[in-house]
């Protein structure tokens, strides 16, 4: 588990023609795109950044992604994705992401991914970095290890 220190990070879009179907309503492959944008600003904040990631070869990427979708968001919808880093293991970590819609605040998706650290070429899986260590709960420090 990681505690109240956990990076958070928050994204704000609006529903273009090209992420809704003939009915002006969000496809899901959109929602996914938008919490991509969203995961990628919290790597960041974890120390991940774009550029590093590049010339060091190491990326996080998903395991497995659960989505509840709540409601449907349409075309000209001003959307807030909110994005934290739920849980750590070893080589595993949790993230969560909301989709809210701008002024009247509905839930439009829940999402959940658990991803891990990989060396490329190799496809090597890494243990998360040390110092990730101070997002870790205090009761949960010996969980998964």
């Amino acid at each position: 588990m990681t505690n109240g220190n956990a990076p958070r990070i928050q994204t704000e879009v609006q529903v273009m023609f090209f992420d809704t179907d003939c009915a002006a309503v969000v496809h899901n492959i959109a929602y996914l795109r938008f919490i991509e944008t969203a995961r990628t600003l919290l790597a960041e904040r974890l120390g991940m950044k774009l550029t590093e990631m590049a010339e060091t070869q190491r990326y996080p990427v998903v395991v497995r992604t659960e989505i509840d979708y709540r409601r449907a968001a349409k075309l000209g919808d001003r959307l807030r994705i909110d994005g934290w880093l739920d849980r750590l293991e070893r080589v595993r970590f949790w993230c969560v992401f909301q989709i809210r819609r701008l002024g009247d605040d509905a839930l439009i998706a829940d999402c959940r991914q658990t991803l891990a650290i990989i060396q490329l070429p190799e496809a090597k899986l890494l243990r998360l970095p040390e110092e990730w260590e101070r997002f870790r709960a205090p009761e949960a420090a010996d969980v998964g290890r």
